[in-house]
């Protein structure tokens, strides 16, 4: 049986990113924690850019920053 039958993605889209919901984000950085390769921080401990693209084999980093963050404000994107 294949991958693709079972429902599961082998390898995930090129467009993938991350966005930051600045109304929602409170600076508590767990993200950049997460996900070293993908946020920066700013000074003020917020992450540095609202769209981050997300590379194939960062998405692992990503979900976890979206999955662990206590305000919600961080989403994976995929275009469709």
């Amino acid at each position: 049986m294949s991958h693709r039958r079972l429902g599961r993605r082998l390898h995930p889209p090129k467009d993938a990113r991350l966005e930051v919901g600045w109304s929602r984000c409170a600076g508590h950085g767990l993200c950049a924690v997460l996900a070293p390769d993908l946020i920066r921080l700013d000074p003020h401990g917020y992450p540095a850019s609202p769209t981050i693209p997300v590379a194939p084999w960062q998405e692992h980093g990503a979900r976890r920053a979206v999955n662990q963050c206590p305000a919600l404000a961080v989403r994976l994107r995929r275009r469709a």
